[in-house]
């Protein structure tokens, strides 16, 4: 892969394992500086190990999601040491409960929505300033077909994602006057850890790996990426725009 990240920033969340870690990977062969965020700091050394053995480099920071201000304080570090933000990826989420909603009790509700959805809100607070000091920000945050789909037993989930959709839809709308360019990615079944969680009776090895998946979010972190407010999904290969009624 061509170094056509070289000398950007990009803080990815969930960094530690599957589809976050698979892309600070990629983005580290493609030259940028890793800002790895999760809460598993043996799988951020690990990240790391393999990062630099790639010829790349990284800076660790283990960090719950739900620590909004320490999304604050992150921000704010990055700032003092960078003075930028390049790229963003909006990876971390959790699976929550597989009930149905009457039986889901309010604390695991709230976890799910802390985690794949205001802690993405807070991100976007907290790092839009450093992102809008780049030459070509960009921001692609991981949502998932159940959003739309809604599927029995998965509303926690589901939910969250959906809200996720509808809030990078608006920050993309508020943002598509400046260099900055902000989309969804939906990945679909991906060999992991949280996808194995959620269907133990699956068989891993007929689906894509999180590798295979990493190479097309790649592309829309690259400054020549210009489109903005649109979601790709990875399972049909195909860029849709999100369309209002009239």
């Amino acid at each position: 892969m061509s170094h056509s990240l070289a000398s950007r920033i990009a803080l990815v969340t969930g960094a530690s394992r599957g589809i976050g870690y698979a892309t600070a990977r990629a983005l580290a062969r493609a030259g940028a500086h890793i800002v790895a965020v999760a809460r598993t700091q043996g799988g951020l050394e690990e990240l790391d190990d393999e990062i630099r053995k790639d010829g790349g480099s990284a800076t660790l920071v283990p960090l719950s999601l739900t620590d909004f201000d320490g999304i604050a304080r992150l921000g704010a570090a990055l700032y003092e040491r960078h003075g930028k933000l390049d790229i963003l990826v909006g990876n971390a989420g959790v699976a929550g409960p597989s009930s149905p909603l009457g039986h889901v009790d309010l604390k695991p509700w709230q976890d799910v929505l802390a985690v794949n959805t205001t802690a993405n809100f807070q991100l976007i607070r907290c790092m839009e300033p450093l992102l809008r000091k780049s030459d070509a920000g960009r921001a692609v945050f991981v949502t998932s077909s159940e959003s739309s789909r809604a599927p029995g037993y998965l509303g926690p989930y589901a939910a969250s994602k959906a809200a996720l959709d509808t809030l990078v839809r608006v920050w993309a709308a508020e943002t598509a006057t400046t260099p900055i360019r902000v989309n969804l990615f939906s990945p679909g079944p991906i060999r992991t850890r949280m996808r194995a969680s959620v269907f133990p009776g699956e068989d891993p090895m007929t689906l894509d790996t999180p590798e295979q998946v990493a190479e097309f979010i790649v592309p829309m972190c690259a400054p020549d990426w210009t489109e903005t407010g649109k979601l790709y999904d990875y399972r049909t290969h195909k860029l849709l725009s999100f369309r209002a009624p009239e």
